[in-house]
């Protein structure tokens, strides 16, 4: 046995010392001076609290309580502001805890999808391959040839024409 299963033992081994579970324990407890002095130490608290003695309530306790519980309950109804203070104030806040979840997973996808968009992933131009490129360099210069033939066109009907006296 070691140290650490034999100190999450100790205590069932002060408050049952013949129980029969508890030998492999006490073997480790003579063999080992810090487990020793770990039941020692318990020993020692043990020792203590049964010195202590409780305080003996007030004779009028019951009476006192009584008239308090009367006055509770004679008291209207509280609203829904308080009862929510008070719920907030004297709660542990565990059923709180899904809604925050559920509030920080919506602020981390808002703010992952704006630092997508800002980032500018996902918008990238596609690429157009070299034949698509070529060719459009030849549309464009099938183009600019069209203009230039409609300009020779313009001209040449001015140079071929007979002077007008």
């Amino acid at each position: 046995m070691n140290c650490k299963d034999c100190q999450s033992v100790l205590l069932d081994l002060l408050l049952e010392p013949g129980a029969h579970s508890n030998v492999a324990v006490r073997s480790h407890v003579a063999s080992c001076a810090k487990c020793n002095q770990e039941l020692k130490s318990f020993e020692a608290t043990f020792a203590l609290l049964d010195t202590w003695k409780a305080p003996e309530p007030s004779p009028y306790f019951d009476q006192k309580l009584a008239v308090r519980l009367r006055e509770e309950q004679a008291m209207p109804p509280a609203g829904w502001f308080e009862r929510f203070k008070d719920r907030l104030l004297f709660n542990t806040g565990r059923q709180f805890r899904p809604t925050l979840a559920g509030v920080l997973a919506l602020i981390l996808l808002a703010g992952g999808g704006t630092i997508a968009n800002l980032s500018g992933f996902g918008h990238s131009r596609p690429q157009a391959s070299a034949t698509v490129q070529d060719l459009q360099i030849l549309d464009r210069n099938d183009q600019a040839l069209q203009a230039m033939d409609q300009l020779l066109q313009d001209d040449g009907l001015g140079d071929d024409a007979p002077p007008s006296s």
